[in-house]
């Protein structure tokens, strides 16, 4: 395998030359070739999904095959104004000068994605490579093997392997890859992994783009719709069984409103995710990928209800089917595993709170995360709580939804990653943004050129001037 990679790799250093001269039409063409490919094979999309996630088909094409289309549209459609040279002001120290920014692919690419969304979180930073006149090599997650193989059959039929190619397989390949000088690395995993990912890169000097995750805090403060909340908390909570990056991971409530608000949870996941009788309908609630993720999952509540921690409903837990039900948990000990790592599950942690600062203060006292959300209907509060934290993205008054814009950068901060993707800012992340200035023949720098005596003049016209 070590040495088909190697191989491979170096067919598109050599080939990375060809293609940082391509033009929008030739970007364009490998662009809807991709789209032709996906819609040939989109009914085997579905069934691996199913199978490695037990994703409804309703939940894959909108999480993933719809997200998927839109990415290469908006691409498509903006291609040829992302690649345009920008025109750069001037300033008194090259007045007469033309100033310009150029989009120049980065070459080589290395795209690492992972199990939870497997199609999708590899074609969208693909797109984005592709746009920017890029070679990439892919590397889907092994613990979605039957969304890894569809990948692999549509890459190999509609890209060269000296431009695009595919390598399936375990850790061990990862490995492999990562130790080749890249011109830049594209992740999306947890926070852990991303540390090993960047040492690895720094050692080429390879510039990275990590989409990691964390800990997503959720606010509500005593001014929100506790029905409206609950619902839309519920939906991005448990989607694909809570195993989304942006998830929110845990809550905060004023606690007069926490029964209220559970009341409203419990009934809005009855509504969506089971029979109407409190039953899980596996038709549209997805699995936990696979037996060692259940394990840390009921490991979680194990160690919460250990130290004192309450289930308000839900815990239970069948590991036949890998699945666990919709859990909210209450009166939970900082000290609790599931307050200090990130959920991945659809455990959702409850915390009062008496006053705002002391949200604040709990917040900003964890690693950055990838999301916050705000429910409320106050802009003093919100405005408040965006002005005193930092996350790589937030929503108010809703969940998720950032991420479907693309004219939105997506990407975290510090411990949720760094870097941003979609639309243009995926664009900007397979490209080196490059400064050339345009010399005028009416060029004044020849004043500042030594010999400096009998130039004191020059010295007090630039003071002057600047």
């Amino acid at each position: 395998m070590t040495q088909t990679i190697n191989s491979v790799f170096n067919a598109q250093q050599a080939h990375k030359y060809t293609l940082r001269t391509s033009n929008a039409a030739q970007r364009i063409n490998k662009l809807k070739a991709l789209k032709r490919g996906i819609e040939k094979h989109e009914a085997e999309v579905y069934v691996a999904l199913q199978q490695d996630l037990r994703k409804s088909q309703f939940e894959a094409a909108v999480t993933e095959l719809i997200f998927t289309y839109a990415e290469i549209d908006f691409a498509i459609k903006n291609v040829k104004n992302w690649m345009r040279p920008k025109y750069i002001g001037k300033t008194i120290t090259n007045l007469f000068a033309k100033n310009r920014l150029y989009y120049e692919p980065k070459g080589v690419c290395l795209i690492i994605s992972p199990w939870n969304y497997p199609f999708q979180l590899l074609m969208a930073p693909l797109i984005s490579a592709i746009a920017a006149g890029n070679c990439a090599i892919l590397k889907p997650s092994e613990l979605s093997p039957a969304t890894s193989s569809v990948i692999a059959r549509i890459i190999a039929e509609c890209f060269e392997e000296q431009e695009i190619c595919c390598f399936e397989g375990d850790a061990s390949v990862s490995t492999a890859l990562l130790e080749l000088p890249f011109d830049h690395i594209f992740f999306t995993g947890s926070t852990a992994i991303g540390k090993v990912v960047m040492e690895a890169a720094a050692k080429n000097l390879t510039s990275v783009t990590l989409e990691l995750g964390g800990k997503s805090p959720t606010v509500i403060d005593g001014t929100a719709n506790l029905k409206s909340a609950a619902e839309k908390i519920a939906w991005g909570k448990l989607m694909n069984a809570g195993q989304t990056c942006i998830a929110p991971d845990y809550v905060f409530i004023p606690e007069e409103k926490q029964a209220e608000f559970i009341g409203h949870y419990k009934e809005s996941v009855n509504k969506m995710f089971c029979n109407g009788n409190n039953t899980i309908d596996h038709s549209v609630y997805a699995k936990i990928i696979n037996d060692r993720h259940f394990k840390r999952l009921t490991g979680l509540i194990a160690d919460a209800t250990n130290k004192g921690a309450n289930v308000a409903f839900g815990g239970e837990t069948d590991q036949g089917n890998n699945t666990i039900s919709p859990t909210v948990l209450t009166r939970i000990s900082d000290d609790s595993n599931i307050m200090n790592e990130e959920i991945f599950g659809p455990l959702l942690p409850i915390i009062t709170y008496k006053s705002l600062d002391e949200v604040i203060d709990r917040i900003n006292k964890k690693s950055k995360p990838l999301a916050l959300y705000i429910f409320s209907d106050s802009k003093e509060n919100i405005h408040r709580i965006i002005a005193n934290t930092s996350a790589g993205g937030t929503c108010v008054n809703d969940v998720l939804i950032h991420i479907s814009n693309p004219k939105l950068p997506f990407g975290g901060v510090n411990g949720s990653g760094m870097g941003s993707c979609h639309g243009e800012f995926g664009f900007k992340s397979f490209s080196h943004e490059r400064a050339v200035v345009f010399q005028s023949k009416l060029d004044m720098t020849g004043m500042i050129y030594p010999p400096y005596y009998g130039k004191d003049w020059v010295l007090k016209w630039l003071k002057k001037l600047m």
